[in-house]
């Protein structure tokens, strides 16, 4: 870039400074600076060209070109020649003193660009600045603060002019009549102590080490007697800080004499500033620069303004900090600061002051005392050697108090001993058993984010800060390895230090680790020396138990884990192998997951599996048993964590199914069922899941042991009962017997299957009665205790689970099954049909599903009891308000489910069409039910028994699906119902009805039929109700059946839908007039065409046509069954509302306001007249009104939406 051109640049930037828009002129600032880093001699040299020549360059424009300059000048002073440093000290000058008036922008920019200039020309700049330094003048302010600066940013060139400087000052001092003239005065007069105390101590790099602090002391002395006995005088507080900021550095140059004579009033003139100023840090500054140059000089006035020093120090320590500034942080500093120069001078006395202040109540008072004292731990360690013990047993108070500041400044003191060997003295323990103690605070009491009020702010940091404590002080400080190692150990079993385990199990590991790196083969605990730590089988207990829940406390199971791993030689020899493969594969499931996606079933069984693993590789009976006995111990530990308490006991199971001694097996399991707290519903299921692991291996000794306890004294409310159960209440003894109740049936879903049946009958639900009912007189008396009839259920679920598992279990004859299906029932029925509020109905039905499949069958009354029950108590369930997915909704859920696998398991026993006509039938009422929830749920259960037939279904020879038209019937009209979930169900039905017929004709489960396929975009339609969109589905629903109806059941199915004209719901009646209108169009001519087909006389729902051709023996249709209506009632029970009657019009509609008994009783003979006039004229009108609907049935669905209409 030629320098013409470069001049051009910088001269229209220059010009562009005048914008009135500030924004611009930082712009151009930026731009001069960025070309003065490639150009900067060039970019000087227009500036200060530019600047010579417009003297009427507005002062804002000329601060923005001096602060460009002062930055070039900055960064490239080693560039710059004489002669340009030379110009631009005289054009800075100018600048800075054109006008006497203050504007500090400007001059302040001016300054900076002479300071930035001494960096390296200090002759030129002092020679200038001197020049404009003349006595008896009083000079521009200025020039005083650019003395100042100079003489702090480049210390070895300026100190040497300052004896003259200063002499030339003195005189201008008693001149100075203006605060603001003699604010700068004490500014430069500190800057020019600090310079001169920096030199001082630095003359082995100065470039004249002749330099004495003689030289200045005179001058000193008297610019100190003017500042402190005038000027600090001064009503303006920012002249008397100034002055006191100013005393401080110039204390260090007073001769030794002169400041012990003034220090008996300059001590208490700087304390009495404390309360005429509420900044105090540059009081606080002063006053720790006063006490260093006293102490250095090693003054006796110390001595005796010792006391009011401490007190006044004190006070402002405990002052409460309001914010959080750098200002007042660093006041605090300062005080301090002052303290570590007392305790240099007088330890004994300062500490007799200090300590007896943490005795006291005040919370300012001793966390300011703390403050103090942890501060002198860091600062003054050799002085503070020797006064160890006196410190430590000054902390028992202390460590008492339960304020937030106060623990938190406790755990700050304990940081600082842990650094400077204080916990290895006697008492050093009870500050790592505090540390721990805070470490256990927790969590959730504290806030998430840190509070505005101090007090919460303290709170919040107290449990993070004892956290980080404990481990940097375990990772980063070596000679406390040997305080903190076993000692930590015995804080993992006590309950009360739970919170504490994670950072416990953090530090413990990696003392560990360095232990074993130290010696490779030596036991880590020494038990012969340490008697109170705890065994290895309490530590593998208690780690064991609360891996359990991996993620909480800033994840323990993890931590957890890896401790045990490292004390696997501690544990027992035999398992550093193992646990070096095992272990790691848990830690990495864990960082796959989180807590909310963690299976806690899957977790839970994976460290059974790593107990079970462990026990097997250990293989040492007595091992074993020491190991049960202590889960046993820790179990009421967990009284408040009944989640852990109930891995815990599964931890047992596992343990005592390991054990070989039946003695030791059976002497636990009786302890545990004594000492269990049977109130707990998770405590009950823990201990069942124990006697279920245990029977795995020890079938016969846990069934003994339960029948024992049954036959005990422990179920009688008799004076002679065992003494644990004499107090109790009737409810405590029931929950005794839930847990016997809830024993047995785990115990025989985890037995062996072979050895399962031979004792199900005779010591499982046998036990199970007694345990359940009692007699009193010789009468049978059954609880109605809720926890104690789910026990039942839930045991009888498993056990009858169990059963159907093995692999004799299709063939097993359980003799107790019609009682035990007969009490599900009768559970059943007791719960109210409305509402759901316990899971008994969903165990019960679960129960029965698997009692179903065994042997023997059930009586059909049995079974039709129990289907109508098991509907009543679902369907009827009062819906949930919108919006609401609760714990209620999740167990509606799962009770359908588990009626639905009911349904599925009887039907499995009868996989004929008349085992699915017999489930339809007792689902037809909820199918035409006036509540819209009841009917969707009913068609959506007919769709699941109907998709489960179709992929169960085994056709051996091609016989007809004789059922098919009653079914298509029923389901059809309602693909117009007014819920759409209904609409869509009822599609579902009518496909898997037509795949089913395609089976019976010989069709493969797996082939796809083009026409049947149609219906899954006419369901997918459905969700829309626009009555056209159902009018269309109808008519082409009632296409696709007219395509694939067999021609004999098309007279039923005509039957069934002229029943479906007088619905309750019009838009259905509706829909069965237009089935039967599109039926007719497409398959009229098939009932002119088949004169031997006629309805069965006098049958009613559910009749087929016989057939009269050749092979049909009497009163039987062509399959050989016998004809009748509804199976097993006969058809005048079954009068319905249908009425058919001609409409003016000539074409059958369905009559209002008409009830007749059933389509079968409009005769035996043919079809009505109207209906052959239908048929042969292949028109059924579909616009006349259907039957009226009963009153108060079906009204606010009709409102709820539009019903099908012929458009």
């Amino acid at each position: 870039m030629s320098e013409s051109y470069m001049k051009r640049l910088s001269t229209i930037l220059l010009d562009a400074i005048t914008d009135k828009d500030p924004l611009v002129q930082e712009q151009v600032c930026g731009a001069l600076c960025t070309l003065g880093e490639s150009q900067p001699e060039e970019a000087l040299s227009a500036c200060e060209e530019y600047l010579r020549l417009h003297e009427k360059l507005a002062h804002p424009c000329r601060t923005m070109i001096l602060r460009a300059m002062e930055t070039v000048v900055s960064s490239h002073i080693r560039e710059l020649d004489k002669d340009m440093a030379r110009a631009i000290i005289l054009l800075a000058s100018s600048e800075m003193t054109k006008v006497k008036e203050l504007v500090c922008d400007w001059q302040q920019a001016a300054s900076k660009v002479l300071v930035a200039v001494g960096e390296r020309f200090i002759g030129s700049v002092m020679e200038e600045m001197l020049s404009k330094f003349q006595p008896g003048v009083l000079p521009h302010h200025f020039v005083v603060q650019t003395l100042a600066s100079l003489s702090v940013s480049n210390v070895f060139g300026v100190v040497p002019f300052l004896p003259s400087v200063l002499s030339t000052m003195l005189p201008m001092l008693g001149a100075a009549k203006h605060d603001s003239t003699r604010a700068v005065f004490c500014c430069a007069l500190q800057r020019f102590s600090e310079s001169t105390v920096e030199y001082l101590a630095n003359l082995d790099q100065a470039p004249d080490p002749t330099v004495r602090k003689d030289a200045f002391a005179t001058d000193i002395f008297s610019a100190y007697d003017i500042l402190f006995h005038h000027w600090l005088q001064s009503r303006e507080a920012k002249l008397r800080l100034a002055v006191v900021e100013a005393l401080g550095p110039m204390s260090h140059l007073l001769p030794r004499e002169k400041l012990e004579e003034q220090l008996p009033k300059l001590l208490p003139g700087v304390l009495g500033l404390y309360r005429k100023h509420a900044e105090t840090f540059a009081v606080s500054k002063s006053l720790g620069q006063i006490l260093e140059a006293a102490a250095s000089a090693g003054s006796r006035a110390l001595d005796v303004q010792l006391d009011a020093l401490l007190a006044a120090l004190h006070a402002q320590i405990c002052v409460p900090v309001e914010s959080s500034s750098p200002l007042v942080m660093n006041s605090q500093k300062e005080v301090l600061r002052c303290f570590t120069v007392l305790a240099c001078c007088s330890p004994d006395r300062l500490l007799a002051f200090l300590l007896p202040k943490l005795d006291t109540s005040n919370e300012r008072t001793r966390v300011g005392t703390l403050h103090v004292v942890r501060h002198l731990i860091n600062s003054a360690a050799a002085q503070m050697e020797v006064k160890k013990p006196f410190i430590l047993s000054s902390m028992k108070l202390p460590l008492l108090d339960t304020n937030s500041k106060v623990k938190r400044a406790v755990v700050q003191v304990i940081s600082a001993m842990a650094h400077h060997g204080y916990l290895e003295q006697p008492g050093g323990e009870a500050m790592v058993e505090y540390i721990v103690q805070q470490c256990a605070l927790p969590a959730e009491a504290e806030p998430q984010r840190p509070a505005a009020d101090s007090e919460a702010l303290a709170a919040d940091g107290v449990r993070a800060v004892s956290i980080s404590t404990l481990y940097l002080v375990s990772t980063t400080v070596d000679r406390m390895g040997d305080v903190l190692w076993p000692y930590l150990l015995e804080f993992l079993v006590p309950v009360r230090f739970t919170g504490a385990l994670t950072p416990l199990c953090r530090s413990l590991v990696h003392l560990a680790q360095k232990r074993q790196e130290a010696g490779a083969h030596a036991p880590l605990i020494q038990y012969s020396s340490n008697a109170a730590l705890p065994s290895p089988y309490a530590i593998t207990a208690r780690l064991l138990a609360v891996s359990s829940r991996p993620y909480l406390g800033d994840g323990r199971g993890a931590a957890s884990l890896r401790l045990l791993s490292v004390l696997h030689r501690d544990v027992h020899p035999r398992l550093g192998p193992r646990w070096a493969s095992t272990v790691p594969l848990l830690l990495e499931h864990l960082d796959e997951y989180t807590e909310e996606t963690l299976s806690q079933k899957d977790w839970e069984e994976k460290l059974l599996m790593f107990l079970r693993d462990t026990l097997a590789v250990v293989s040492d009976d007595t091992w074993t048993c020491q190991l049960s006995l202590e889960m046993c111990k820790q179990l009421p530990d967990y009284n408040g964590t009944p989640l852990e308490k109930n891995f815990l006991y599964k931890c047992i199971g596992t343990t005592l199914g390991a054990a070989s001694s039946k003695e030791v097996v059976r002497k636990h399991l009786q302890e545990l069922l004594e000492t269990a707290r049977h109130q707990e519903e998770r405590e009950r299921e823990g201990l069942a899941c124990c006697f279920g692991i245990c029977a795995v291996s020890h079938l016969d000794s846990t069934l003994a042991q339960l029948e024992d306890f049954v036959k005990s004294d422990a179920f009688r409310k008799s004076a002679g009962i065992f003494s644990i159960f004499k107090d109790r209440s009737e409810n405590e003894v029931e929950k005794v017997r839930s847990t016997l109740l809830l024993c047995f049936g785990h115990v025989a879903a985890q037995a062996p299957r072979e050895q399962l049946l031979a004792r199900v009958e005779s010591d499982v639900f046998r036990n199970m009665s007694q345990c359940f009912s009692t007699k009193v007189l010789g009468i049978k008396v059954e609880t109605k205790d809720p926890a104690l009839r789910l026990s039942l259920v839930q045991s009888v679920c498993l056990a009858s689970q169990a059963v159907c598992s093995s692999t004799q279990g299709g063939a097993f004859h359980l003799s107790r099954k019609p009682e035990l299906v007969a009490q599900m029932v009768e559970f059943i029925k007791a719960e109210p049909p409305d509402s759901l509020r316990t899971p008994i109905r969903k165990q019960a039905m679960l129960a029965c599903t698997h009692l179903v499949a065994l042997e023997p069958a059930l009586e059909e009354q049995v079974q039709a009891d129990l289907i109508h029950s098991c509907l009543l108590s679902v369907m009827a369930v009062l819906p949930a308000p919108e919006g609401e997915d609760g714990p209620q909704e999740s167990l509606y859920l799962d009770t359908v489910q588990a009626l639905k696998d009911l349904l599925m398991s009887l039907l499995q026993r009868d996989m004929t069409p008349q085992g699915l006509q017999l489930m339809v039938e007792h689902l037809r009422p909820w199918i035409t039910s006036p509540r819209g929830h009841e009917r969707a749920r009913a068609l959506g259960l007919s769709a699941c028994l109907l998709q489960y037939f179709l992929e169960h279904l085994h056709v051996r020879a091609l016989v007809p699906f004789h059922n098919l038209g009653l079914l298509v019937g029923l389901f059809s009209p309602r693909c117009a119902d007014l819920w759409p979930a209904s609409r869509q169900e009822a599609v579902s039905c009518v496909y898997s009805l037509l795949y089913v017929q395609l089976c019976y004709e010989g069709f493969s489960r797996d082939y796809r039929d083009a026409v049947a396929e149609q219906l899954l975009t006419l369901r997918d339609g459905l969700v829309h109700p626009d009555p056209a969109i159902l009018f269309h589905t109808c008519h082409s629903l009632a296409q696709v059946i007219a395509k694939r109806l067999p021609p004999d059941q098309l007279i039923s199915l005509l039957l069934t839908l002229f029943e479906g004209l007088g619905d309750p719901d019009k838009s259905c009646s509706r829909a069965a007039t237009v089935l039967i209108n599109c039926l007719l169009k497409e398959r009229g001519n098939v009932l002119l065409e088949k004169p031997h087909l006629h309805p069965v006389a006098g049958a009613g729902r559910g009749a087929r046509p016989r057939h009269t051709g050749p092979g049909a023996a009497p009163g039987e249709g062509e399959q050989g069954h016998p004809v009748q209506g509804e199976p097993g009632l006969p058809a005048e029970q079954y009068a319905r509302p249908c009425g058919h009657a001609v409409a003016p019009c000539g074409h059958l509609c369905a009559a209002r306001g008409r009830v007749c008994p059933g389509v079968g009783a409009c005769g035996a003979g043919a079809l009505p007249p109207a209906v052959r006039g239908a048929a042969a004229a292949g028109q059924l009108h579909s616009g006349c009104p259907a039957a009226s609907e009963p009153a108060g049935q079906g009204e606010e669905e009709h409102q709820r939406g539009p019903g099908l209409e012929e458009p």
